[in-house]
């Protein structure tokens, strides 16, 4: 990678670079060249740039020598600059980088506001102490600037001052539904701005952003030093594909994760669901190993999770993609995608959480042997190329002590049978269908690698012959939750079971009726129906009647085009007059006469 400083952008922002040594800028990766002079040049600048590469300083650099530079210093309710980001992770992580330059600006005030906390709070903030730089996830932004203002202050009145827009992650805000959002909010914002979109990828909703938020941008698209093609992983990343057996897979997983406990991992579910199960299963199996899980359904335990782990040296994250996107982990070694990414892009963003900032790391995503037309996909779709990685020559049996955490607990059990559902529900959702077909897995090997105790009803079961499973022959009542509250009222509503035939808070059943074709008191009223119809509508027309219509619609085109006489057309419909008659047949006597 070159690592050169780029000249201009070395007498232009050498100023600030002096005041923030601490941060250890020695050199600058090649987006952080090609942009920061850009922003600082007054232009717009759509960049795209390989995940990992630096892209959050490419823009606090210049935020702050803009701001820093301001013939007219900003007042105290006046909004600098505006930073969006997708989530609260990458928000909140923006907003500590950024604190470390605010540091040494003393006269410069910042406010992270996002969702999860009360709007109101953030409004108090802002009138209390200002906010020149706004770091902020879209809805909760939005919902600000439609506050009124009260005692004279509000934040659509501040950003008129705005002199810096940073989308970041911006095919992610896409990905998201925030496109009608990010459209009301450069509404409030004034139009002679410096906006900087910066994305790993550029589809083409993102070009359509591109369009509606940013006035003639520079396209910037940085490839690393040596790279092959189009490769949009970090040159610095070795990545992976692993083939296991169905009902192996949790246990090659272990026995990845076993080989690696000295080492920060981050392993990607497809579901919240298999994210909380899974975390269950590994702390029981995986004692001296550190294991987090975090997924999107998490409110405020997600940044003190979040931040337990970056801080730990060693452990297990398990997670979902809502980590996949900009989330700047220190030291992550490995990226195991235990279950293949909803959409194509996202792998690229999972594999993106190491190896990043020219770190070397590793990705292995673990397949079963029908997906392996899955490598040949990203190789197309996003110009991935991984690389095969032999599976331990043995795993353990883990079904027992699977199976017996869901009998010492229902709470287990629960979770269990929420996973498997929820994990064949993404795969029959999944958007490369064609190759990763739903029918194509074995439910019971898929049963057996979570460890289920039996399987539950579920409607892509129905019909479906079984094999390779043996369920748990037993009484499920009989299994306990250890939560003495949840245990006593699962007691009251199997009690009122037992009485009445229905459990308690679900809707009652409701028999299936027979079917409309063999039901005969439905048939005779519909047949009565359909009389009625028919007496309604009168009697029906006969082939003459149709020909005579037929024939008077002919006479009627003939006379609007003046191809007929009106005497002749009278004379068709019977509207002759009792004068005319009587000429007329004088005339055919007097002929015949002659």
């Amino acid at each position: 990678m070159d690592t050169s400083w780029d000249s201009l952008a070395v007498k232009l922002i050498q100023p600030i670079i002096d005041t923030i040594s601490d941060l250890g800028f020695k050199s600058m990766t090649p987006v952080q060249a090609s942009c920061i002079p850009l922003i600082l040049k007054h232009k717009d600048v759509a960049a795209e740039a390989v995940t990992g590469s630096g892209k959050t300083l490419a823009f606090l650099v210049p935020i702050m020598q803009i701001l820093g530079k301001l013939e007219v210093p900003l007042r105290k309710h006046d909004v600098g600059a505006l930073v969006v980001s997708p989530t609260r992770e990458l928000a909140t992580q923006i907003h500590e980088v950024l604190q470390a330059f605010l540091k040494h600006m003393p006269h410069l005030t910042s406010m992270l506001t996002m969702g999860g906390s009360y709007a109101s709070d953030d409004l108090d903030k802002y009138k209390t102490t200002g906010a020149h730089i706004i770091v902020a996830t879209p809805g909760r932004l939005q919902d600000l600037l439609a506050r009124p203002a009260t005692t004279g202050v509000s934040l659509s009145a501040g950003v008129k001052a705005l002199e810096v827009l940073i989308l970041d992650e911006a095919d992610r805000l896409l990905d998201l539904g925030f496109f009608e959002t990010l459209n009301t909010i450069f509404a409030y914002l004034p139009k002679l701005r410096r906006t900087s979109l910066f994305s790993a990828t550029q589809t083409s909703s993102v070009i359509s952003l591109i369009r509606a938020g940013l006035r003639n941008p520079v396209q910037v698209k940085v490839k690393e030093h040596n790279a092959k093609g189009d490769e949009r992983t970090p040159m610095s990343l070795q990545n992976y594909y692993m083939v296991c057996e169905e009902e192996k897979k949790f246990s090659t997983l272990v026995t990845l994760l076993q080989k690696r406990q000295n080492q920060k991992t981050m392993v990607f579910f497809a579901t919240c669901a298999c994210t909380e199960y899974f975390m269950v299963l590994l702390r029981s199996l995986l004692k001296n190993t550190l294991i987090f899980a975090l997924h999107g359904k998490m409110k405020d335990k997600r940044f003190k999770i979040f931040d337990k782990f970056r801080c730990s040296e060693s452990g297990v994250l398990l997670c979902t993609d809502v980590m996949c996107r900009g989330i700047d982990i220190p030291s992550v070694d490995w990226v195991v995608q235990y279950d293949i990414p909803s959409s194509a892009v996202s792998f690229v963003h999972r594999c993106g959480r190491t190896a990043r900032i020219g770190n070397e790391g590793s990705a292995v995503m673990l397949l079963l042997p029908f997906e392996t037309e899955y490598v040949d996909f990203l190789h197309m779709n996003q110009k991935v190329t991984l690389q095969p990685m032999d599976t331990p020559e043995s795993v353990p049996d883990l079904l027992p002590r699977l199976r017996k955490l869901q009998l010492n607990d229902r709470i287990n059990l629960d979770k269990a049978n929420r996973a498997f559902v929820s994990y064949i529900q993404s795969y029959a959702k999944h958007e490369c269908s064609v190759l990763l077909h739903v029918k194509k897995l074995n439910f019971g090997k898929q049963a057996v690698s979570f460890g289920l105790l039996k399987l539950p009803k579920m409607p892509e079961l129905k019909g479906v012959k079984v094999t390779d499973f043996v369920p748990v022959k037993m009484d499920f009542n009989t299994i306990a939750y250890k939560d003495k509250q949840k245990e006593v009222s699962r007691q009251k509503k199997l009690s009122a079971y037992r009485e009445t035939g229905e459990w308690p808070g679900l809707k009652p059943h409701i028999p299936k009726t027979e079917a409309w074709s063999k039901n005969k008191e439905r048939k005779d009223k519909r047949k009565r129906k359909q009389e009625k119809r028919q007496k309604k509508k009168g009697h029906k027309f006969s082939h003459e009647d149709l020909d005579d219509l037929g024939e008077d619609f002919r006479m009627i085109k003939r006379m609007k085009r003046g191809k007929m006489k009106s005497v002749d057309f009278d004379k068709h419909f019977g509207c002759e007059l009792e004068e005319d008659a009587e000429k007329s047949a004088n005339k055919e006597e007097k002929k015949k006469l002659a």
